[in-house]
C-alpha cells in the first residue's frame, strides 16, 4: 500500500505515521513536512526504509506541485492531509467580528481549504481506479454551518467549511472516473496539540484526545469508509457530522 502523509511533523500527522508503520500492509509511506526529516517524525520512521520524506508548504502553490511530482506511482492507495491554521504568533480565532482581518482570513483559507484542494488537483488522477483508495483531510466539527451555535472564530471556521464544500464537490465529480474513491474530511476530536493548547482550558480530561489515539480512530474510520461515504465529513468515532 502507497501512502502518503501531509503534515507528518505535527502532533496528529507524526502519531498516524508511527501507527502506519506498525501495517505491514504498507510497502511505502511519504511524509511530506516542511521540516527536515529528523524532525518529522522521529528517529523510528528516518530508520525505517518504506519512509520517503519530502518537503511541502500548503501556503505555496509551487510547493505542492513540485512535492507531487517526487510521486512517479499511478497507484496511489492513501492520501492523509494532517495539517492545519488555527493561530500563530501573529493572530488567534476571532472572538467577535470586530478582530476579522484580511491577512488572518487568506492565510486560513491557503492553508486550510485551498492547500489540500491544490495537492488534490495533482494527486486525485493518479490514485487507483479499480481498487478502493482513499482522499482524506483534516477539517472540523466547527466548520459545520449547522453545528455552529457559538459564534466566533470567523476564519477557520469559515476555511474548514470551505474545505468541506471542495471535497464534496471533489467527490461528486471524481465518482465518474474513480468510483472506488472516497475523499472524506475527518473531524480528529480535542486532541492535546500545539493547535489545540491554547483552548484546553474547558475541555472535560476524557475528551483531550492524545495524538496517538486520534491517529488510532482515524486510521480506524478511514479503513471503514467506501465509496458511499466519499464527499462527507466523519467524526474521530466513524459518525457523519452534518456540513
Amino acid at each position: 500500500m502507497n501512502v502518503i502523509v501531509v503534515g507528518s511533523s505535527g502532533a496528529i500527522g507524526s502519531a498516524i505515521v508511527a501507527k502506519l508503520l506498525q501495517d505491514f500492509s504498507v510497502t511505502e509511506l511519504h511524509c511530506w513536512s516542511r521540516l527536515s526529516p529528523d524532525q518529522q517524525v522521529g528517529e523510528i520512521a528516518v530508520a525505517d526504509s518504506r519512509v520517503v520524506h519530502g518537503f511541502i508548504d500548503l501556503a505555496v502553490p509551487g510547493s505542492i506541485e513540485q512535492a507531487a511530482k517526487a510521486i512517479e506511482t499511478d497507484s496511489i492507495d492513501r492520501v492523509i492531509v494532517a495539517s492545519g491554521l488555527l493561530h500563530s504568533q501573529q493572530f488567534q480565532p476571532e472572538k467577535s467580528l470586530r478582530q476579522l482581518t484580511p491577512e488572518q482570513f487568506q492565510q486560513s483559507m491557503q492553508i486550510n481549504a485551498l492547500g489540500p484542494v491544490l495537492l488534490a488537483q495533482q494527486l486525485l488522477p493518479r490514485m487507483r481506479r479499480h481498487e478502493r483508495a482513499v482522499f482524506s483531510v483534516l477539517s472540523a466539527r466547527v466548520g459545520s454551518i449547522s453545528d455552529n451555535r457559538l459564534g466566533g472564530w470567523y476564519s477557520y471556521r469559515s476555511s474548514k467549511a470551505a474545505l468541506n464544500m471542495l471535497l464534496r464537490c471533489m467527490a461528486l465529480e471524481y465518482r465518474r472516473t474513480h468510483p472506488h474513491l472516497v475523499i472524506a474530511g475527518l473531524h480528529p476530536g480535542t486532541v492535546d496539540s500545539r493547535l489545540s493548547e491554547p483552548f484546553q482550558r474547558n475541555v472535560p480530561e476524557h475528551k483531550l484526545f492524545t495524538p496517538a489515539y486520534a491517529a488510532e480512530r482515524l486510521l480506524t474510520v478511514i479503513e471503514g469508509l467506501n465509496p458511499d461515504d466519499s464527499g462527507n465529513l466523519f467524526a474521530w468515532d466513524g459518525q457523519t457530522i452534518d456540513p
